[in-house]
């Protein structure tokens, strides 16, 4: 037959035979081309959720410090490189023009170079964070004129609960925030220090026992952000995660109003229920909290419990819950 037969694919399209006589690539090039393809995309496989994948101006600065430390680094890392591999060259065995210089023993010039430039690196990174500790300082507002929102955040055993004030709502395991709006957090622990971290937006942060951290973020477009504890505090330490929800303002204007509307209040009675021990706790709301909960639960009006009582503050042993 004229026509060229044809072979159906894996997704169902067609492709012709080779011709006659045309002669295949050999398997091993074959191979290679394939395991690359497969291989080219695990360098930015890591990005997406990483603080390489900013999704708001804190997590965005954060970034690029990293990148100009690192290139900084590089300064110093490259050429010493080049320069081990351009001795070895130079005075290997075979190289009769290398002079031997058995009594060498100082060079003034050769000092100059090798204090110089690490001197120069600590000075560049030395500014980089100076420069961005200041301009990233966690209680810094974000911006002057736009009043942020304010979000309560407590970290359990083993379990986030986050309380909107000015609301008067609050939620586990979700973070609901409006994208575009400064967000004001202030963090406390209920139980052992534990640290609050969204990649994506950037700044950990650490939440301890009778003390109240400060911290500023931004999402500034919607989207959802992986959120995690990122210090171990027993069991439930590898569950302890949560889903930060940046949507439009009239979206979250509306999440809030559906909030309101349902789900128990959370009073000092249903928050000690709250603060038993539980391991991987779906997300649900509070319609109402009580005005004063995170007072109580910072000042430790509301004893804490689960780890810090077992542990005594410190990270032992803890005994394990019922799901």
């Amino acid at each position: 037959m004229a026509a060229q037969e044809a072979r159906s694919g894996v997704d169902g399209s067609t492709h012709p035979e080779s011709p006659p006589g045309a002669s295949s690539p050999p398997a091993g090039p074959r191979r290679m081309r394939r395991l690359l393809a497969m291989l080219a995309p695990l360098p930015l496989a890591g990005c997406a959720g990483s603080i390489f994948d900013a999704k708001g101006p804190v997590g965005a600065a954060a970034g690029l410090i990293m990148i100009n430390s690192v290139e900084i680094m590089l300064v110093i890392v490259v050429p010493t490189i080049i320069a081990i591999l351009a001795f070895a060259w130079w005075f290997r065995s075979g190289n009769k023009r290398a002079v031997y210089l058995p009594e060498w023993a100082y060079s003034g010039r050769l000092e100059l170079i090798v204090w110089a430039i690490p001197i120069m690196v600590i000075i560049f990174l030395g500014g980089v964070i100076w420069i961005g500790a200041h301009d990233l300082d966690p209680r810094r507002p974000l911006s002057p004129l736009q009043k942020p929102l304010e979000v309560q955040v407590v970290s359990l055993d083993w379990k986030w609960l986050f309380i909107y004030p000015e609301e008067g709502i609050a939620s586990v395991n979700d973070l609901v925030l409006p994208a575009g709006v400064p967000v004001h957090f202030s963090l406390t622990s209920a139980s052992v220090m534990n640290a609050f971290f969204v990649p994506q937006l950037g700044s950990m942060i650490a939440t301890m026992n009778g003390m109240v951290t400060q911290l500023n973020l931004e999402a500034s477009h919607p989207g959802q952000f992986y959120g995690q504890s990122t210090q171990f505090s027993g069991d439930g330490f590898s569950d302890m995660n949560f889903t930060v929800h940046a949507l439009p303002p009239s979206q979250f204007a509306r999440w809030v109003t559906q909030v309101q509307q349902r789900g128990p209040d959370l009073d000092p009675a249903a928050y000690r229920t709250l603060q038993k021990q539980s391991l991987n706790v779906h997300p649900y709301t509070y319609r109402y909290v009580d005005p004063g909960l995170f007072s109580l639960i910072a000042t430790r009006r509301i004893p804490p419990g689960g780890g810090y009582e077992t542990g005594r503050g410190g990270i032992s042993v803890h005994p394990r819950p019922e799901k």
